[in-house]
């Protein structure tokens, strides 16, 4: 048996601060690479299929990590998960600037993103614990944000330190600063450790997972969310737009550069706004409409064609309403998970979240290229905006749950002992089942 968190009082003020600055340098990092990539290829005198193989590898392992989160929190605190994941990507990334040869630079790579791993899912279930249901989108979306912010920031300042301190100095600039985040992690967020007790009173990790097969709700939302996927702001359609623009319409660098730029600084804004919306109206019924908005935005797309106005305007509209879709997902799984299974929730959420969405990027790089640029991109487009039709008409089928009275945001909803959360979760599985 695992021994117990101690409780404590949490604060959940600080754990956003600290999490969410954390998924910012994790950001930074995957939106740095690609600028060092550029720098170390004729350094080290590797290819471009080197760096697909090192990329391959990172996303693998860490993927194969979001399993293994949701049974390793009842062993480990959450706060000690994060801390010491902050503190091995923070020494990954600092030992990475004295490299000076590929293995060395791929093996200490990998070693630091693998440090990365956690942020997400245990982040996540840390927040969604500490946060009462009517502030929990907030709390998820603001994570989210924060986290877009870092990529945002990057390709300006990671090409500016490049230029002018070489890019082992870039990477020292995320390397320093994660430690420290790791240790402020370590230092300063408490937890109740009511989820643990929850958990490991209701039974072994694996029964916990077997247990997500009669939690329809879970179901409905990891269908959702893996169909989808088709066009994920992040990682798809960040991907294919800025091809489109460039490969299809062939607009010039500057201005493909202009209208990238104005669609990624929309992943800031938009999931700290449809956060707060949906806490007052619900969750669901918010990511049912950026759904529906996220197709109009596609659709003026292929619609302007080459008109230049007509296609600022397109991309203002994406990046307005692409990006919330993850942050409410995320938050959707917070509220119909219950405390018993909140990690494993999160953990087969993640993994199914990272490999099926590598199928789809794969998907749709082989459509285009088969098709040819003129047609694929808008049947490519013409498939995500059915991928969203499809999601919403799942999600509408997920209950909204009973928020509750909204306590005090500081000082976190209430706690329980061990009993108690088992009763709780003995009462819902009763439920459910009904």
């Amino acid at each position: 048996m695992a021994r117990r968190t101690i409780p404590d009082h949490p604060r959940p003020g600080v754990s956003l601060a600290l999490i969410s600055t954390q998924h910012a340098l994790i950001h930074a990092q995957t939106a740095l690479m690609p600028l060092v990539f550029i720098a170390i290829i004729p350094e080290f005198g590797i290819g471009v299929g080197d760096v697909g193989l090192l990329i391959a590898v990172g996303n693998l392992l860490g993927g194969a990590l979001q399993l293994v989160y949701g049974g390793l929190t009842r062993r480990v605190s959450r706060r000690e998960i994060l801390g010491s994941g902050g503190l091995v990507f923070g020494v990954g990334m600092t030992a990475l600037a004295a490299t000076t040869s590929w293995i060395p630079f791929a093996a200490t790579s990998v070693f630091g993103r693998l440090g990365g791993s956690p942020q997400h899912t245990v982040g996540n279930a840390l927040l969604a614990e500490q946060y009462p249901p009517r502030r929990v989108g907030f709390a998820i979306s603001t994570h989210i944000a924060v986290g877009n912010l870092g990529t945002v920031a990057i390709p300006l300042l990671g090409g500016w330190l490049i230029a002018t301190g070489g890019w082992p100095a870039a990477v020292l600039a995320l390397g320093l600063p994660a430690i420290l985040v790791g240790l402020a992690i370590l230092v300063f967020i408490r937890e109740t450790g009511d989820d643990r007790a929850a958990a490991i009173d209701a039974g072994s990790t694996i029964a916990a997972f077997r247990s997500l097969r009669g939690e329809t709700d879970l179901l409905r939302l990891f269908l959702a969310s893996s169909v989808s996927a088709a066009g994920r702001g992040l990682g798809i359609v960040s991907v294919f737009v800025p091809l489109y623009l460039a490969l299809s319409l062939r607009l010039d660098p500057l201005t493909v550069a202009g209208m990238y730029t104005l669609f990624l600084a929309g992943s800031v804004p938009g999931p700290l706004i449809a956060g707060w919306i949906a806490d007052r109206v619900g969750h669901r019924r918010v990511l049912v409409t950026t759904y529906v908005l996220a197709v109009v935005s596609l659709a003026v797309l292929l619609a302007a064609g080459s008109s230049v106005p007509m296609l600022w305007l397109a991309i203002a509209l994406l990046g307005a309403f692409v990006f919330e879709e993850s942050s409410l997902l995320q938050t959707v799984v917070a509220d119909v998970a219950r405390p018993a299974i909140r990690d494993v929730a999160f953990s087969a959420y993640f993994t199914l979240m990272f490999v099926v969405g590598a199928v789809w990027a794969g998907g749709m790089g082989w459509l285009v290229g088969s098709l040819g640029n003129e047609t694929g991109f808008p049947v490519a487009f013409g498939i995500m905006g059915v991928s969203y039709v499809l999601a919403a008409l799942v999600v509408l089928r997920i209950d909204e749950p009973d928020r509750g009275a909204d306590p005090d945001p500081e000082r976190g909803p209430p706690t329980h002992s061990a009993s108690d959360q088992a009763t709780s979760a003995a009462t819902s599985t009763g439920t459910r089942s009904a």
